[in-house]
């Protein structure tokens, strides 16, 4: 099955990954002969024989792969050690279709070397492997060894042990514990064949054919099927990505909470995209699990209502216009006021200079009137082309969508791109400068990113202040399964700074107006738990409304089977004074594979 996991970025030996990040000193022979895989995978992630040649390594053969652009095939020792720590299995790499079939019993000639999917600079760990082979079949048609069962009682409670500082973090020269820690158990069956059964699935299935299972029923469930990543410590060990070596029309289309019924078997190897892998020559039979699609509640008449939804790189060429005007008017019950992300010029990703989006706005504002909802006004800001992130050309940005039978937009001129918006007072009542504005554009922290929308509204001769959102992406940081552990998660650095922004930004208009109503929402790219949240939350300036929710019910993005929060409204004190408001996470999107977004859209509830 053809897949991105398959992409062969960049194969290192062990000295250079050894010299990027953990100085394990080789001390294997040139040549080695009489060796089993067992000695090739050794007792830790990077194998002691590593840029050496091996001699008639033998075993049977338990998959093999044709396609992309990693083929090759996995071996496995039947007559396995007594050492846990010590994987019986490895992957041999043709390069081309390998000429082996299951069940062959072969000898391996050739050199060992430690892959790391994306090259060494993505921090991933490597997986162990003989190249350049030259194969000898024994015979044919022998047993494949039997699975490994991996389940719940398996896979241990802790994620990963802490690296060694001496490395830079790295876990690659540790011993493996497979008894004590997660990553250490999957390592230490890396390229053999294991099985799970009657898996619940915890992602929908990807465009790439795959999705994500868990071997824990129970570990951080909510009531929709999902697993919750509620804090940096809750990894959820049960997680494992599943894709197929059979063909990708015939891989099951899963939604969250479905189930892969039977047993799922194959080898267990290791991709950039996820992590450990079982790439199946046997899947089990999807059975549904029967997940709907969410509705909020219809606001009162004195209750005004705020949404986020990021609509994932909107431009007039794309069919899911109709879709994402019913959701609005359906599944959100047409809320007052809309902030939108990621909506895209009027030639969406063509690089040509354009940098207006009103095709695109209008386009959606007369999908939702044909869908039975308002006729939207709305507002926003053209960015400067090519300066705010997100795909070349596009020119991303946040729209304010508002209903004027409802609310009401202060317009007050000289907002641009490059002009920063203020606060003054009138009268003891704070008041934008320019209405719409942006934050401080010219900050070093908004480089490359999109920067704030900010709108004055009234709503019942009330005003109150919104602040749209799309901070600086995850692009870049380490992945929960990398070689360092803990992960380092460097684009933190420039969202903090956003964040800052942000937060000052809203101390202002409560400096002029205490009792001032502000909402700063958006997709925030972070969790409710987050450094960046705590910064935007500041000394009680802003709260995530997301934690009224009940934990298991604090997701808005499902990402490799954790289902997680990116998307936020933030409230000041006086919305959030008496608890009179209401908050919904409407869960539409992130866990079908017929998605038309990979975010859920956000709405508050509130009596200003």
């Amino acid at each position: 099955m053809p897949s991105r996991s398959s992409a062969r970025l960049a194969a290192l030996t062990v000295a250079a990954v050894c010299s990027a990040a953990s100085a394990v000193v080789l001390t294997s022979p040139a040549h080695a002969d009489s060796v089993r895989i067992h000695d090739i995978q050794g007792t830790t992630r990077i194998s002691p024989y590593a840029g050496q040649k091996v001699m008639d390594v033998p075993g049977v053969v338990t998959a093999t792969r044709a396609y992309g652009s990693s083929r090759g095939f996995w071996l496995q020792d039947p007559t396995p050690d007594d050492d846990p720590a010590t994987s019986e299995g490895v992957f041999v790499f043709t390069g081309s279709a390998p000429k082996v079939a299951v069940g062959d019993s072969v000898t391996v000639t050739g050199t060992v070397s430690e892959y790391v999917p994306g090259g060494a600079s993505s921090g991933e760990q490597s997986v162990t492997e003989i190249t350049k082979p030259v194969v000898t079949t024994v015979s044919s048609g022998n047993p494949v060894p039997a699975p490994v069962v991996i389940d719940e009682d398996s896979v241990p409670d802790a994620y990963a042990p802490s690296g060694d500082p001496a490395a830079n973090g790295s876990v690659n020269g540790l011993t493996l514990q497979p008894k004590k820690y997660a990553l250490d158990y999957y390592e230490s069956l890396e390229g053999m064949n294991v099985q799970v059964a009657d898996t619940r699935v915890v992602t929908r299935t990807d465009p790439y054919s795959e999705l994500w299972v868990t071997v824990k029923p129970w570990e951080h469930r909510n009531r929709r099927g999902g697993t919750v990543y509620g804090s940096y410590d809750s990894q959820n060990t049960g997680r494992l990505q599943v894709q197929s070596l059979g063909p990708a029309a015939d891989f099951p289309k899963a939604n969250v909470g479905d189930t892969l019924e039977g047993a799922t078997t194959g080898p267990l190897d290791y991709n950039q995209f996820g992590g450990y892998t079982l790439v199946a020559s046997r899947l089990g039979t999807l059975k549904s699990g029967g997940l709907q699609r969410e509705t909020t509640r219809k606001q009162s008449h004195g209750e005004l209502a705020v949404a986020t939804y990021n609509v994932e790189n909107l431009d007039p060429s794309d069919a899911t216009f109709d879709h994402h005007a019913a959701a609005i008017v359906n599944n959100l019950q047409s809320p007052d006021i809309v902030s939108l992300e990621e909506i895209q010029d009027n030639d969406g990703a063509t690089d040509d200079g354009t940098v207006d989006a009103s095709v695109t706005v209008n386009k959606l504002i007369d999908a939702i009137v044909a869908a039975g909802g308002p006729k939207y006004d709305w507002r926003s800001i053209n960015p400067v082309n090519d300066q705010d992130g997100g795909e070349p050309g596009g020119n991303i940005r946040q729209v304010f969508l508002f209903n004027p039978q409802r609310v009401s937009f202060v317009d007050r001129p000289g907002g641009d791109s490059t002009t920063a918006v203020g606060v003054t007072g009138v009268h003891g009542k704070a008041e934008l400068t320019v209405s719409p504005g942006r934050i401080d554009p010219a900050n070093a922290a908004w480089t490359n990113s999109r920067k704030p929308l900010v709108g004055q509204f009234v709503f019942r001769g009330r005003t109150v202040f919104v602040i749209a959102n799309h901070l600086i992406s995850k692009g870049g940081d380490q992945g929960l399964t990398s070689q360092y552990q803990p992960p380092t998660r460097g684009s933190e650095v420039q969202r903090h700074a956003q964040a800052t922004e942000v937060n000052a930004f809203v101390k202002n208009i409560l400096a002029v107006q205490r009792n001032a109503d502000v909402v700063a929402l958006g997709d925030m790219n972070d969790f409710e738990f987050s450094g960046t949240a705590k910064i935007l939350e500041g000394d009680g300036e802003l709260w995530s409304a997301i934690k009224s929710l009940p934990r298991s019910e604090r997701y808005t993005y499902d990402y490799q089977g954790n289902e997680q929060v990116l998307d936020q409204i933030l409230i000041s004190p006086a919305i959030r004074r008496g608890c009179d408001f209401r908050y919904d996470s409407v869960h539409i999107n992130a866990e079908f594979n017929d998605q038309i977004s990979d975010h859920d859209p956000q709405v508050l509830r509130f009596r200003p």
